[in-house]
């Protein structure tokens, strides 16, 4: 189910608008360095990518359950 968004949370996934968990923001907001992120480790198929709202591609990241139900790449 796709959340409609109001305005990017890049700490939500744009798909079902629970936290994502992502390090790289969790770094920003706090100033402390994070190990590399999981999505970093990972392919995500060009079908799910394709569903991330346009505007907030590139700006809030997939979390890892919407990346886990999604078919594999």
């Amino acid at each position: 189910m796709q959340t409609p968004l109001a305005s990017v949370d890049p700490c939500r996934c744009p798909l079902c608008g629970q936290p994502n968990g992502c390090a790289n923001e969790v770094a920003r907001a706090t100033g402390q360095a994070q190990p590399p992120c999981w999505c970093t480790t990972v392919t995500f198929a060009p079908d799910l990518l394709a569903r991330v709202p346009a505007e907030a591609q590139r700006k809030a990241c997939i979390c890892a359950a919407c990346a886990r139900a999604a078919p594999p790449p």
